[in-house]
């Protein structure tokens, strides 16, 4: 079985093979003949046709016909074709293998270039220490001169030590005899030392009364006649005046005799207003 499906498969191919060999010969042969074109004429414009003045008869509807049936066809029973008899198929000639589509020879590939054998780095000169500034050699010290040993000498025997006299035991203490007793004499008290008394400082004299804006010019002119803003210290001045009815004496200071509302009015900056 395997044989006869081998011989028809070689059979196969070579019925397609020698029918597309075939048809290209023919396809080569044939030559396309394309027919010249007519040339086409413009048709002649028919005559405008007039439609007949006659009315139009009514239009009736067509009845519509019966429908038929096809008459059935007398069943017969399907005819088997007879069977031919078997050939054995013809032994197919050798066929030759289509020859392959030439194909151009694949370019080389690049060539690189050899790569130099490695070296290995070249080993760096080793590194000297700086040489320490040189310093001359220290003398030893000489070894110590040992004086020449003395001459032996028997030891002297030593003298025998004089022969003291007993002493005589000491006498008992004597006590003296213990005084009278007397009192201690009372220390005279310590008094403190005196502060000397201040002098005596006469009262201030009142202050001239302020009763009107008008009476703080003289004072305020007396107070502020060595400041060196004049102007500022009069402004000044005159409000503290005006509301405490009170102008310190002098130049400067002094500000308590005029009470509180003359020290503790404060500017903006938390100085002291009044001068």
């Amino acid at each position: 079985m395997a044989f006869k499906a081998l011989l028809l498969l070689l059979l196969a191919t070579f019925l397609l093979v020698s029918t597309t060999v075939a048809s290209n010969e023919v396809g080569e042969k044939t030559e396309i003949k394309y027919a010249a074109p007519v040339p086409v004429k413009a048709p002649i414009p028919a005559p405008p046709v007039k439609p007949p003045t006659t009315p139009a008869p009514p239009y009736k509807a067509p009845t519509p016909a019966p429908p038929t049936k096809a008459p059935t066809p007398p069943y017969k029973p399907p005819t088997k074709a007879p069977t031919p008899p078997y050939k054995p198929p013809a032994p197919a000639p050798p066929t030759k293998a289509p020859t392959p589509p030439y194909k151009p020879p694949a370019p080389a590939p690049p060539t690189k270039a050899p790569t130099p054998p490695y070296k290995p780095p070249a080993p760096t000169p080793p590194t000297k220490a700086p040489t320490p500034p040189y310093k001359p050699p220290t003398p030893a010290p000489a070894p110590p001169v040992k004086a020449p040993t003395p001459p032996y000498k028997p030891p002297t025997p030593a003298p025998a030590p004089p022969t003291k006299a007993p002493t005589p035991a000491p006498a008992p203490p004597t006590k003296a005899p213990t005084p009278p007793y007397k009192p201690p004499v009372p220390t005279p008290p310590v008094k403190p030392p005196t502060t000397p008394a201040p002098p005596y400082k006469p009262p201030s004299p009142p202050l001239p009364p302020v009763r009107t804006k008008k009476d703080c010019i003289p004072l305020c002119g007396q107070r502020c006649k060595l400041h060196s803003r004049t102007n500022l210290c009069l402004r000044a001045c005159m409000t503290c005046c005006d509301r405490c009815k009170c102008v310190p004496p002098g130049t400067y200071g002094n500000r308590e005799m005029c009470g509180k509302c003359y020290t503790d009015m404060r500017t903006h900056r938390n100085k002291h207003k009044c001068p």
